[in-house]
């Protein structure tokens, strides 16, 4: 098995690409108590320096501690560890253990509108970084949407500047309902 990695926008987070399907719904861990949902992001956060996993589609972001060691000597355990994991055939989450996402409900045409406008055109471009984005809310009275950073893109530095600059921009031009763009964190 090869494993790719490939650097993010944020320099604490590295994405490993192990060639595979990795999780059809993105999921992220961001202690050790979350982590014992999933053998691998519970073995990933026993190495030195690691304080993140998000599972995207066919990537493994991993977040390091600023305070803990660098990259270089981070890599090969964290490979090692991906690597071990699909080998051996274990599954990502054991009895079909799910995050708790959106409650199922019926959305404002104004709110699916966003819902879609970010499934179609803006978490693509995020995965490509190693992150996602999720709608958190929207207040129709202020016209302020609150979205929800994770993997890569939580906490990196640039993160403000692609609220601001892109998601904003496009969706002040798509639902112009939308008059700011916030983050949550």
């Amino acid at each position: 098995m090869f494993i790719q990695t490939e650097p993010t926008p944020n320099p604490n987070v590295l994405k490993f690409l192990p060639g595979r399907e990795v999780s059809a719904d993105p999921r992220e861990f961001r202690t050790i108590d979350e982590a014992t949902a999933s053998p691998l992001a519970e073995g990933l956060f026993q190495l030195e320096g690691v304080a993140g996993v998000f599972y995207g589609a066919d990537y493994i972001s991993v977040t390091r501690d600023p305070a803990g060691p660098d990259w270089p000597q981070m890599k090969a355990p964290i490979l090692a560890a991906i690597m071990d994991h699909f080998v051996s055939g274990a599954p990502l989450l054991p009895g079909g253990a799910v995050e708790g996402g959106d409650p199922e409900g019926e959305d404002s045409e104004i709110v699916a509108e966003i819902k879609q406008l970010l499934d179609s055109r803006v978490r693509p471009a995020v995965a490509q970084d190693g992150g996602d984005i999720l709608f958190d809310s929207f207040d129709l009275e202020t016209g302020v949407l609150s979205l929800r950073m994770r993997g890569a893109c939580a906490g990196c530095p640039s993160s403000s500047a692609t609220l601001k600059a892109g998601v904003e921009q496009m969706m002040r031009h798509y639902v112009p309902e939308v008059t700011r763009v916030e983050q949550v964190i």
